[in-house]
């Protein structure tokens, strides 16, 4: 290793790793970038996007809300292909570095060429890009804690998903923003900066993270191994129980935009664009983090083990109700009322609690629940879970279009129905999650 100039197993030491700052900040931007653009991308779709002769060309809502969640799905596909090259060939560092810069062009083109050719084009090389790093990176901030300092590993999770939401938070604010004053290229090109900013800042990091060797031929191996293959399929069953919880997640970029066009967008003394109250979640995010950590967690644990599994399960009860409120709001809707969209913040409150329980705990579980050589692989099932999730949401709202434009679950109808599914897989998972016999795995460490 001394040949070496950058550390190729977790150093024996009891602090916070040397890559974990920049791991973090590369993060923010990148997640600047991701949720800025996604944020208006229904809005794009449906009121600013061009055709080739240079006229409006927009979609229908059911049109964009399947596309958007095309979109998402093959973000969270994408993974798998990600993980293969990264355990398998480049390693994690390098396959974060090549596929940010694809991300990196999808943006450019995305903010270049505002017709449905751009939008197709760029939203595949961001699918590819953001994608395929995503295993990548959650996996390497695990890379970076050995032994001696594994009990830090939570709380940096923690930290990482809160980067995620600080990025999030303001982009989701700025881009409406700069949708409404300024049009669609710069709403589009101000997070691509971002984006490459984010490579940027990882690239100075390169001489700081641990890079775990890609292991080849092992990986094969190890995937196909008796204790592989057992790790695989015991933890798909949990991702595909949690598929359904971003089933209904993804909608507040969907469905949950819809129904605020409808709102009395007058609240707390601001009048809200529709697509900013996504912002209450990661805002909610910074808050509950924190909150959820040094309080709800201790205060439950006090009378009854609050196991990572336990964790998730109550998230995912949570989310139940998170999808009572729209129906109820349509309901109000469809009598000619117009309620608050201060009421969406309510449902924010409910869903990011949720969030919390279910996707900062199921990220250290996907890590520690898989085999060393088989880190992003395992990663990337986590990830998949949300691919099918929302190409679920997907075909739902293909399949109940009718030919004359109406809805085959219209108004409240429609909420009910993914609440309904939202409990059978609570059900299921409680069921299956009172006997998962799993195990952890760490990374060697360095003397």
């Amino acid at each position: 290793m001394a040949t070496e100039k950058y550390p190729t197993a977790p150093q024996s030491s009891t602090g916070v790793p040397p890559g974990i700052p920049f791991i973090i900040v590369n993060e923010a931007a990148e997640r600047f970038n991701f949720y800025g653009m996604r944020a208006i991308l229904v809005v794009f779709m449906t009121q600013y996007l061009m055709g080739s002769s240079g006229a409006l060309q927009t979609m229908s809502k059911e049109e964009a809300s399947t596309i958007y969640h095309l979109f998402v799905s093959a973000v969270y596909f994408f993974p798998i292909l990600g993980a293969i090259i990264s355990d398998g060939f480049w390693g994690k560092y390098r396959t974060i570095l090549y596929l940010s810069l694809v991300y990196c062009v999808g943006s450019l083109v995305l903010a270049a060429n505002i017709t449905r050719t751009g939008l197709t084009v760029g939203l595949l090389l961001i699918a590819i890009g953001s994608g395929g790093i995503k295993p990548c990176v959650s996996a390497l901030v695990g890379d970076q804690f050995s032994a001696k300092n594994k009990d830090l590993m939570s709380r940096i999770f923690g930290w990482f998903y809160f980067s995620i939401n600080f990025g999030s938070s303001v982009s989701t604010l700025l881009t409406p923003w700069l949708l409404e004053h300024y049009g669609a290229r710069v709403a589009f090109g101000v997070p691509g900066i971002f984006m490459l900013l984010a490579t940027i800042i990882f690239w100075l990091g390169r001489h700081q993270f641990v890079r775990i060797p890609a292991s080849g031929t092992a990986f094969v191996k190890e995937a196909f191994s008796l204790e592989g293959l057992g790790s695989i399929s015991r933890i798909a069953v949990i991702f595909a129980l949690v598929a359904m919880f971003w089933a209904l997640y993804d909608q507040t970029g969907s469905s949950w935009v819809s129904q605020a066009n409808h709102l009395n967008p007058d609240w707390l003394g601001i009048k809200w664009i529709p697509s900013q109250m996504q912002a209450a979640n990661p805002f909610l995010i910074l808050i509950f983090i924190p909150l959820f950590s040094y309080a709800v967690y201790p205060a439950i644990s006090k009378v009854w083990n609050l196991t990572p599994l336990r964790k998730i399960g109550l998230g995912l009860f949570l989310m139940v109700p998170s999808f009572l409120i729209p129906a109820w709001l349509e309901w109000q809707i469809g009598n000619g009322l117009h309620p608050s969209i201060g009421w969406q913040f309510l449902d924010y409150v409910i869903l990011t609690a949720a969030e919390i329980m279910v996707s900062i705990t199921s990220l250290e579980f996907a890590y520690t629940q898989a085999p060393k050589k088989m880190k992003s692989l395992i990663m990337s099932l986590y990830l998949l879970s949300m691919s099918l999730g929302n190409a679920f949401t997907a075909a739902i709202n293909y399949f109940i279009q009718n030919p004359d434009g109406t809805s085959k679950l219209a108004g409240p109808n429609y909420f009910l129905f993914f609440s309904a599914l939202m409990l059978v897989a609570v059900i299921a998972f409680a069921i299956y999650a009172r006997f998962y016999k799993g195990r952890t795995y760490l990374q060697d460490e360095t003397a």
